[in-house]
C-alpha cells in the first residue's frame, strides 16, 4: 500500500512540472501500471474532442520540444553548457554521451530542476546489462551475451577514463561535495537513454537559430528553414508509452503549431478512428525489431515475435586463417560484402518448408541471377524461388569457400570483363557473377549447413535443447503473474523475469537455427542432385 501511495506522490508531482513547464494532457492520464511495467500512458474518459476532428484521430499528449533533453539542451544549461561545448569542439565526446553525463549528473543533484522527472523513471531494467552473473549465464551460446560481456567492459572503462572525473567536476561546481558518481549511475544513464530515446524530427529553425537571418540580414531561404534535423532527445511524458505491436497512438513534431496550437511541440496523436474506450493503455511501437534487441535495448521479450531474426557471421579470424585468405578478402572488398547477416523469420515464409497458406511465387525471387552467367554454362537452380537466404549472403559464402581451380576461373572471367584497362574495376554484381558462375551454390551452401550446425551447438551447450526451454516456459507461463523481479512455476520453483526473459529469447534462437539449417540442408541435397 505504501508503495502504491508513493508511485501516486511522484506521479502527482511530475504531472504539476509537467504542466508548468507547458505540457498538456488533453485526452490522457500518466499513471503507475504494475511492479513490473512501471508508468504508462492511459485514455482518460474524456478522450473526445483533444484536438482532433470529429470522428477521427485525436490529439492525446502535447509536450513543447524546450522540455526534450537533447544535446542541444545539454549544451545551453547552465552548469553543464559550457563546459561540455569544449569537449564537444574538442571532438572528446558526442551526442549520446552528453545526454548520458547530463542525466548522471541530473540524478546525483539534490535540487536538480530535473527531479519530478527523474523519480518517476525506473531505478533498475530488465536488460542483460543490469542481470546477475546467475542470470547472465542463461544466455551462454548466444550473440547477446557476447554483445552484454563486451559492452559493460567498453562502459566500465568509459567510466573510469572520462564520466567520473567531469561528473565531480560539475557537481563541485554546483556545490554538491559530498557526492560521487558511482559506475551504477552511469550505467543507469545508459539505460535510460537506450530505453526511453526517440529520434525526432527537429525544424531546422529550432536546432539552428541562429542561422535564420544570414549575413546582412537577409532571411534564410524558405527551403532551409522547412528541412528536418533528426536529433535523438528524451520528451518527458510522452517517453512513457509503452510497447505494442498494435499500437494505439503515435507521435508527432509539430513545428509551427498548427495542429496542436504550440508551435515546436512533439504530441501524440491517437492511431484509432474512434474514441478510445476509457482507462485502456496508450502504446506506441518501439519499431519492427527482433527480441535479440527488445532485450537488449529495452529489457523484454515477446513471445513468438513475429520480428524476429537470427544473427549468422563468418568469424574474421577464421578468413584469415582459410587457403588465399588475401585474394579471398580482396573479392570480398570488391563485392562490397558484409560478414553478419540478420536471417528474419519472415524469410521463412518462402522457403521449402513453409506453413503459410498462399504464396506467390513471383513475389518473392533471389534476384540477382539475372545478371549470373554471362557465358550460358552454369544455369539458374530450379530451387532459386524457394531459396529463403539473401543473395548477397551467399555470395559471401561462396567466395570464403572457393577453392583454387575457382579462383583462377574467377580471375580469368574478371580479365576477360574488364580487359587491359587499368582504370577498370569490376562492380560488385559482376564479382558475385563470376563467383556464382565458378563456383555455383554447393560450397556455400555446405559452410552455410557447417555455420549453422557450429551455432546450434554453442546454442544448446549451456542450456540444454529447444524442447527443454519449452518445458521450462509452459511451467512458469501457467502463472503468469509478476512479483518484484519473480514469477512463480506450477512448482515450487521461483524464477527471476530476467531469466524468464531469457528463456524465451534463447528458444526463439533455437528456433530459427532448426528451421534454418532444414531450408539450408534441403538446398544443398537439391543444388548437389543438380550439379553435371
Amino acid at each position: 500500500m505504501e508503495a502504491s501511495e508513493e508511485a501516486e506522490s511522484k506521479c502527482d508531482h511530475f504531472l504539476r512540472w509537467l504542466q508548468a513547464n507547458g505540457a498538456e494532457l488533453r485526452g490522457c492520464a500518466i499513471r503507475h501500471s504494475g511492479p513490473s511495467t512501471g508508468y504508462g500512458v492511459f485514455s482518460s474518459s474524456s478522450s473526445s474532442g483533444g484536438g482532433g476532428t470529429s470522428g477521427g484521430p485525436e490529439v492525446l499528449l502535447v509536450v513543447p520540444l524546450d522540455l526534450a533533453i537533447t544535446p542541444m539542451s545539454v549544451l545551453r544549461d547552465p552548469l553543464l553548457g559550457p563546459r561540455c561545448g569544449e569537449l564537444f569542439e574538442e571532438g572528446d565526446v558526442d551526442d549520446r554521451f552528453l545526454i548520458m553525463l547530463f542525466l548522471t549528473v541530473q540524478r546525483l543533484r539534490k535540487n536538480s530542476p530535473w527531479k519530478p522527472y527523474l523519480d518517476m523513471l525506473p531505478t533498475a531494467f530488465g536488460n542483460p546489462l543490469w542481470f546477475t552473473d546467475d542470470e547472465l549465464d542463461e544466455l551462454k551460446g548466444t550473440a547477446l551475451y557476447r554483445a552484454t560481456i563486451l559492452q559493460k567492459k567498453k562502459l566500465r572503462g568509459l567510466f573510469e577514463e572520462k564520466v567520473k572525473h567531469l561528473v565531480g567536476e560539475f557537481l563541485l561546481l554546483d556545490g554538491e561535495s559530498e557526492s560521487e558518481a558511482r559506475f551504477e549511475d552511469f550505467l543507469w544513464a545508459n539505460s535510460i537513454f537506450w530505453t526511453r530515446a526517440l529520434n525526432i524530427p527537429f525544424p531546422h529553425s529550432y536546432v539552428f537559430p541562429q542561422s535564420q537571418e544570414g549575413k546582412g540580414g537577409e532571411e534564410t531561404p524558405s527551403s532551409e528553414q522547412s528541412e528536418t534535423v533528426w536529433v535523438e532527445g528524451l520528451v518527458p511524458g510522452i517517453d512513457f508509452c509503452n510497447h505494442s505491436l498494435k499500437a494505439q497512438a503515435t507521435w508527432e513534431v509539430d513545428g509551427t503549431g498548427s495542429i496542436t496550437g504550440i508551435p515546436s511541440s512533439m504530441y501524440l496523436l491517437s492511431a484509432e478512428q474512434n474514441a478510445l474506450q476509457a482507462d485502456k493503455e496508450i502504446c506506441i511501437s518501439y519499431g519492427n525489431k527482433g527480441n535479440e534487441e527488445l532485450l537488449y535495448l529495452y529489457g523484454f521479450v515477446i513471445d513468438n515475435n513475429p520480428d524476429d531474426y537470427l544473427m549468422v557471421h563468418y568469424p574474421i579470424e577464421a578468413l584469415k586463417s582459410a587457403p588465399y585468405s588475401d585474394v579471398k578478402g580482396r573479392l570480398l572488398e570488391l563485392q562490397k560484402a558484409e560478414m553478419r547477416f540478420l536471417l528474419l523469420r519472415s524469410l521463412l515464409d518462402h522457403g521449402f518448408f513453409s506453413e503459410s497458406p498462399v504464396q506467390d511465387k513471383n513475389k518473392y525471387s533471389n534476384s540477382q541471377f539475372h545478371n549470373y552467367s554471362w557465358s550460358g554454362h552454369r544455369k539458374a537452380p530450379s530451387y532459386l524461388n524457394k531459396l529463403v537466404f539473401p543473395e548477397e549472403f551467399l555470395a559471401m559464402l561462396r567466395t570464403i569457400a572457393m577453392k583454387e581451380d575457382e579462383i583462377n576461373q574467377v580471375s580469368s572471367l574478371l580479365e576477360q570483363l574488364i580487359g587491359s584497362r587499368d582504370d577498370r574495376q569490376p562492380s560488385d554484381q559482376e564479382v558475385q557473377a563470376a563467383v556464382w558462375e565458378a563456383c555455383g551454390d554447393s560450397g556455400a551452401l555446405q559452410l552455410l549447413v557447417d555455420l549453422l550446425n557450429v551455432k546450434m551447438m554453442e546454442l544448446e551447450e549451456g542450456s540444454g535443447t529447444e524442447d527443454c526451454d519449452s518445458k521450462i516456459f509452459v511451467n512458469t507461463r501457467a502463472c503468469d503473474v509478476f512479483q518484484s523481479n519473480n514469477i512463480e512455476g506450477t512448482g515450487h520453483e521461483l524464477m527471476t523475469k530476467n531469466r524468464w526473459s531469457s528463456i524465451i529469447y534463447r528458444r526463439g534462437q533455437k528456433q530459427l537455427t532448426r528451421l534454418f539449417l532444414k531450408e539450408a540442408v534441403h538446398a544443398l541435397e537439391l543444388c548437389l542432385n543438380e550439379q553435371p
